[in-house]
Formats: C-alpha cells, structure tokens, sequence
C-alpha cells in the first residue's frame, strides 16, 4: 500500500509538472504538449496535480470539456483507490 503512495504521489507531481509546462510553452508560443499527452497523466493517477495547476495558475481559458475529463479521470482514480483498500491514504 505504501508503494502505491508514492507512485500517486510521483504521478500526480508529475501530472503538475507536465501541465506547467505546457503552460509555459502556450505562453511563449511553442510547440505545446499534446492533449492526450496530458489526459494520459491525468488519467494514470495524476488528475489531481493537472488539476490543481489549473487553480493555481488561474487558467480561466481550460475548456470545460478539458476539466470534465480530468474530472473524470479523477473520479477513476478515486474508485481505483477505493477498490485498492484506500487504507493509509
């Protein structure tokens, strides 16, 4: 349980960074990172952190589709936490 702790912790981390990233590039007008790219995170546990950089970084341009999906995937990796046993989380 304590190893699946920490690969949420990491993916979502990660799922943060990639998104400030994204964000970073968008501002400067770069090649920016795939939306699939960025719901694959989300998805494998990271929605949390994609989500939280939305806040912090007052993205009031994000599609509602976009936060319905990491919404979405949020929900799936609570219902996977859930049927993982949940306990010491």
């Amino acid at each position: 349980m304590e190893l699946f702790a920490i690969y949420l912790f990491l993916i979502n981390a990660l799922g943060f960074l990639i998104m400030s990233i994204d964000k970073h590039r968008a501002r400067k007008n770069l090649w920016r990172i795939p939306e699939a790219t960025l719901m694959g995170f989300a998805a494998a546990g990271g929605s949390v952190g994609a989500v939280g950089h939305i806040v912090i970084s007052r993205q009031v341009t994000c599609l509602n589709d976009q936060v319905g999906g990491l919404n979405l995937a949020a929900g799936v990796g609570i219902g996977a936490v859930h049927n993982h046993g949940g306990n010491g989380l």
